[in-house]
């Protein structure tokens, strides 16, 4: 104790240069009681004279920054304020590139150890520079509700020095330094009935009632009143009033966002200000292409809080000049452009192409919200990406005991909807067992059951847990969740039925209810299974017509009795005639035709939906011969009789055709 309390009246007099060490007492750092036996014997002979001097010299710059000179008598190593009326001492280019370098490495600091040797190394400290290093001590050591940390990073000999620093010269702070302490103290759950925020609090107050705060330190006050008193906070309105007067043409690309931030941390929340919100949109979209990737995912992340849809132009510009951040991008901030792609359902390419040269690279060290994330966007916007999948899947087998149940799933149901397996698909499944083993009852109701409906797709069967999904008292556990059984649930629950009754002849378990089993898989809204496009199909049925002599000879939009919808059927006799498509009587032969356009593959491939893949795997063990025409092939057809021809080939192979 001894020691440490040696070591901070050290800082204090090397940093600050003199200071009353009565008024350090009066500040509760340590008991007054103690003082003669710890600090007398190093201290005691300046203190008899009446005090320790430490004189600050708080120098004005440009109104908002201040620096203390070395003086002949001080110490180098002083902080310099901003209220002291020595005009004289002015910050000459040695101390504002010092300044800047002290900023350069405090935004590379990854920890508070190394915040402190930065402070401690620099020989002289601005009141910009000592507040931006308490608020970036704050951001790296702590993290939400995290009060435990937050007091042992108050009781460190440096805090102690710089918030003693603030609490003895609020007055003299410049507007940035204040602001910026401000706000990080209560990063630091510092008491708001302490000295210190009292203090701060009134001399902010007292400057913003002057109306000459700038744009940045508005924001920031902001932002520290709404973390403090929430969003009934008074003060907040006067802040946008400021905001909002001042000419919103001047505002640079650093200020835009910081007022975005202070919209979505709750002065925005319910439509508020929508009128400044589409200036600033418009303002905004001249400025995509010139700000830094923290500037566009802030206001990309604005624009999901904030549901700003009709901003559509400006999310597609911050995304697409997004794409050479890429290699750069946090995973927080990853996930913030891909969560803007996901809300108002866009996709880039470029924005893929630079996710798959770099994923593969650091995915065994994301995040696994991110990797989730990325998954999610490519299940949405049907992207099969082999390079992602493959990295995913990879870094799943090693990392995936530490995911949530959530991540889990979101991770591996795109490789289902997209049907996609993997180069390890062997680990990946076993692995995928081995958490459902182990967590089964953790999961979700409906989360479990899409998890295992999309293994299905894929033809990987879960046949040790089926049982337990249609087991009585998980189906009431799916019945009280969210919107009960809806038809989707329902479809996803017959479907995995049908499976095991198909494709799974070993399995014994509990057999699905019938009051659970839907008879068509097409439902309104989200399905499992996919009508046939409306433009694609009426050319393939023109075409059926000329091939066939008359259109009653084959059926369209045909309801099986399992549950399948086919797009077309024809039906054939045992001599391999064509039958009429109201023929009742004995079928030997059931032509399926699946009409497959775009929307049944992934996008900007040939690749087959996991979805359609499973309708056409199960309708050949019903029995079907099913004849695939997908769009790639038929479009590029011209003419009525290449079409017609193309049909025969596909559906009548072995047989020669007559012209009618």
């Amino acid at each position: 104790m001894a020691l440490n309390l040696l070591r901070f009246f050290d800082f204090l007099s090397s940093k600050f240069q003199t200071c009353n060490i009565l008024q350090i007492m009066k500040w509760k750092l340590y008991p007054c009681k103690r003082f003669n036996k710890i600090l007398y014997p190093q201290y005691g002979p300046i203190l008899s004279t009446g005090c320790l001097k430490i004189c600050h010299q708080w120098v004005p710059h440009n109104g908002y920054h201040s620096v203390i000179r070395d003086q002949p008598d001080f110490t180098s190593g002083t902080v310099c304020l901003h209220g002291d009326a020595a005009a004289s001492l002015e910050m000459g280019s040695k101390q504002l590139s010092n300044e800047q370098n002290f900023l350069k490495y405090l935004n590379i600091s990854k920890t508070a150890k190394q915040i402190f040797k930065l402070l401690k190394s620099s020989k002289s400290i601005t009141d910009t520079m000592a507040a931006s290093a308490l608020l970036k001590i704050s951001q790296v050591e702590t993290d939400e509700n995290e009060l435990g940390k937050s007091a042992i990073l108050l009781e460190n000999e440096t805090v102690k020095a710089l918030c003693f620093q603030f609490e003895q010269e609020s007055q003299r702070l410049s507007t940035t330094a204040l602001v910026t302490a401000l706000y990080a103290c209560i990063q630091l759950y510092v008491d708001p009935q302490s000295t210190l925020m009292t203090r701060m609090l009134c001399e902010s107050q007292e400057r913003l009632g002057k109306g000459q705060m700038l744009i940045k330190d508005l924001c920031l006050l902001g932002e520290a009143l709404l973390n403090l008193e929430g969003p009934e906070c008074g003060t907040l309105k006067e802040i946008m009033e400021q905001v909002q007067g001042q000419t919103l043409e001047n505002w640079t690309s650093e200020e835009l966002p910081m007022v975005y931030n202070l919209l979505v941390a709750g002065v925005g929340k319910g439509g508020k200000y929508q009128e400044l919100l589409n200036k600033m949109n418009s303002r905004s979209l001249h400025f995509a292409s010139r700000m830094s990737h923290k500037a566009k995912c802030d206001i990309l992340n604005a624009m999901v809080v904030l549901k700003q849809t009709q901003a559509i132009p400006l999310v597609i510009n911050l995304c697409k000049h997004s794409v050479r951040h890429v290699p750069h991008f946090s995973d927080r901030e990853l996930i913030i452009v891909l969560n803007a792609l996901i809300c108002f359902g866009l996709s880039d390419r470029f924005f893929i192409n630079a996710m798959e040269q770099n994923i593969p690279k650091k995915a065994f060290v994301m995040q696994p919200e991110a990797i989730s994330k990325m998954m999610q966007h490519c299940n949405q916007q049907r992207i099969l990406s082999p390079p992602i999948f493959d990295a995913v899947a990879e870094s799943f087998v090693y990392n995936s005991d530490n995911f949530t149940t959530k991540e889990i799933a979101l991770q591996i149901m795109p490789f289902g909807r997209l049907n996609y397996l993997p180069p390890n698909v062997g680990q990946l499944f076993r692995k995928i067992e081995d958490l459902l083993r182990g967590r089964f009852s953790q999961f979700q109701p409906r989360t479990l059951l899409s998890l295992l409906h999309s293994c299905i797709l894929i033809g990987r069967f879960p046949v040790n847990f089926v049982s337990k999904i249609f087991s009585p008292y998980f189906l009431q556990l799916l019945e009280a969740q969210g919107t009960g059984l809806d038809k989707f649930v329902l479809a996803q629950l017959t479907q995995l039925f049908m499976t095991m009754k198909l494709e799974c002849r070993i399995y014994e378990g509990h057999s699905l209810p019938p009051k659970y089993r839907v008879k068509s898989f097409l439902t309104a809204g989200q399905s499992i299974e996919s009508l046939v496009d409306e433009h694609l199909y009426g050319k393939v049925k023109n075409a059926l017509t000329d091939l066939l002599g008359a259109r009653n000879y084959f059926a369209s939009r045909v309801l099986t009795p399992y549950g399948y919808t086919l797009d077309a059927e024809i039906q054939l006799d045992e001599e391999g005639y064509v039958l009429p498509a109201s023929w009742r009587d004995e079928v030997f032969r059931r032509i399926a035709l699946c009409i497959d356009d775009q929307r049944r593959f992934s996008i900007n491939s040939q690749n087959l939906l996991g979805k359609e893949a499973i309708k056409q795997r199960q309708l050949r063990l019903l029995g079907y011969d099913v004849v695939q025409i997908p769009f790639y092939e038929f479009d590029k057809l011209q003419t009525q009789k290449e079409m017609v021809e193309y049909l025969h080939k596909k559906i009548f192979p072995h047989s020669y055709r007559l012209a009618w």
